[in-house]
């Protein structure tokens, strides 16, 4: 990308970001095992930090005010942990201990807590380097509330490091996205970073469930769309991608 356009791009990411995020905390880290056995996977630290405090850190940079956690796996251990610590944010935690809610469930549970609409959500693991624009505000720059009730920020596959699936999604030239067909290869990887609209939440199933189910339903009504990362994102999934992770991280 020449100076000019990057110039212009950040001209263009103008667009107010929502002022308040949850994050997925609560999942079991299995993939992530030795390390997870007695530590949630949020609080593994990559280049001296835990991948919680980087999304953290991000999202106050980007402007939002408020996060909702979900916890179930360690509970405890992640609680102390942003009690112990101050991120320029109001943290409230949607408490997942009885009963762990699934990506779906978990933020139908949270949605009382979370106080605008749309709203972001990430996966509490997420490692990204932005391109010539903040990544979040790009996101926002790109929703467009009447037509979208999910705005998924995608990544090429070249551009997905340590990432070694086949692709999640493919998208037509005015971002509506359909998913990989089975067997096949898509050019686009699902970062965990997303922005929805409460309205995606409606007629949710109880208990736990995925949100492939409230997707899958957005997509086949034309309202799921995507946006295209323009920075690289990292695919920190086990314990031998975070030395790739750090090393990428010092070369970026």
């Amino acid at each position: 990308m020449n100076a000019r356009r990057a110039l212009r791009l950040r001209a263009e990411v103008a667009a107010e970001v929502p002022t308040t995020a949850m994050i997925m905390a609560a999942g079991l880290g299995k993939r992530m095992r030795p390390l997870t056995a007695t530590k949630p996977k949020p609080l593994i630290e990559v280049a001296g930090k835990a991948l919680l405090d980087h999304v953290l850190e991000r999202l106050r940079l980007s402007g939002v005010e408020k996060v909702v956690v979900n916890v179930h796996y360690l509970a405890d251990a992640l609680e102390a942990h942003l009690a112990t610590r101050d991120h320029g944010l109001e943290v409230v935690i949607s408490d997942e201990r009885g009963l762990l809610m699934e990506t779906g469930g978990g933020l139908v549970k949270a949605a009382p807590l979370i106080d605008s609409d749309p709203f972001l959500a990430l996966n509490s693991d997420n490692l990204w380097i932005d391109g010539p624009a903040d990544t979040i505000k790009l996101l926002a720059s790109q929703w467009d509330g009447e037509k979208m009730d999910a705005l998924l920020l995608l990544v090429p596959q070249a551009r997905a490091l340590g990432h070694k699936g086949m692709g999640d999604f493919h998208m037509d030239r005015a971002g509506r996205i359909r998913r990989r067909e089975r067997s096949h290869v898509a050019p686009f990887v699902f970062t965990g970073i997303q922005m929805v609209s409460k309205r995606l939440l409606r007629d949710a199933p109880e208990g736990p469930f995925s949100t492939n189910l409230l997707w899958d339903r957005a997509i086949e009504e034309g309202r799921a769309f995507g946006a295209v990362h323009q920075g690289l994102w990292f695919d920190v999934g086990t314990p031998q991608s975070i030395p790739m992770t750090e090393a990428a991280l010092e070369n970026a």
